[in-house]
C-alpha cells in the first residue's frame, strides 16, 4: 500500500537555514527543551551527538538550538540573531562535541539547562529529518514522544490509585488515551507519567489535574 504524504513530508517545514534536519528540527527540540523546563533558561549545555557535533556551525544547528531555548518557531527570523539576544537576555550556552552512544540516532542533543529559580533540568532528543523530532529523555528518564499527538507528562506521587484517579478523571471528561507510559527513578517517591491523548486537554481537565494534591507537576506538550 502506499504511503499518504502530506504537504508538510513534500516540501519540508518553513524555516530559516539550510537543512530542515539541524536547524528546524534543532529549533523544535530547543523549544520542547524550554517547554519541559516550564520557566526561562538562564544557562545551558548542548552535547551535540553524531552528525549535530560534526556540522553544528555549518547548518545553523547551534542557533536553531538557542533560538529554541529563546522559545523562537522554526520560521523565526530572529533565529539568525539568537547569540546576541540571548546574550542580551543573559543567557549563557555552550556547545560540546560528545559521543552519546552508539544507538543515538545522529542527530542527537543533550541539553542540562540551569533554569531561573536555580533548579535544574535535563532533556535528550533527536532530529529525524523534514524538521520532525523526537524526545528520548527527560532527567535521566527514557521519553518517547514524537509530537505527533499532544501529551501531558505528570509527577504524581507514589501513592496507591493516583495513576488510576488521573485516567479515570480523562475519562470522566471524554478524554481518550492514545499511549500512556510510567518511569518511577529508584528510589523515588514519585512517578513520572506521559499520557498521549487524542486532542489536546483543555484548560479546564489541566486545572482538574493540577489541583488533585498527588500531582507535583503537569507538563504539556503540544502536537506539532
Amino acid at each position: 500500500m502506499a504511503k499518504d504524504y502530506s504537504v508538510f513530508d513534500v516540501v519540508g517545514p518553513n524555516m530559516i537555514g539550510p537543512s530542515s534536519s539541524h536547524t528546524a528540527g534543532a529549533a523544535r527540540l530547543g523549544k520542547m527543551a524550554l517547554k519541559i523546563a516550564g520557566q526561562p533558561v538562564k544557562s545551558i549545555k548542548f552535547y551535540l551527538h553524531g552528525s549535530f557535533a560534526e556540522t553544528y556551525k555549518g547548518h545553523g544547528t547551534d542557533k536553531a538550538l538557542v533560538g529554541g531555548i529563546l522559545g523562537f518557531q522554526p520560521d523565526d527570523a530572529r533565529i539568525r540573531n539568537s547569540f546576541d539576544i540571548a546574550k542580551e537576555n543573559g543567557v549563557e550556552f555552550e556547545f560540546i562535541k560528545t559521543d552519546l552512544g552508539e544507538n543515538e540516532h545522529p542527530n542527537t542533543v543533550k541539553m542540562e539547562m540551569t533554569l531561573e529559580d536555580g533548579s535544574t533540568a535535563e532533556v535528550k532528543g533527536a532530529s529525524i529529518g523534514g524538521g520532525n523530532i523526537k524526545l528520548t529523555e527527560m532527567d535521566g528518564l527514557p521519553l518517547d514522544f514524537n509530537g505527533a499527538r499532544p501529551a501531558v507528562i505528570l509527577e504524581i506521587k507514589d501513592i496507591p490509585g493516583a495513576v488510576s484517579f488521573v485516567t479515570g478523571l480523562l475519562a470522566h471528561n471524554n478524554k481518550n488515551i492514545a499511549n500512556m507510559s510510567t518511569n518511577k527513578p529508584a528510589g523515588a517517591d514519585y512517578t513520572f507519567v506521559t499520557i498521549e491523548t487524542d486532542e489536546a486537554l483543555d484548560k479546564d481537565v489541566l486545572d482538574q489535574l493540577r489541583k488533585f494534591e498527588v500531582i507535583a507537576k503537569a507538563i504539556v506538550l503540544d502536537k506539532f
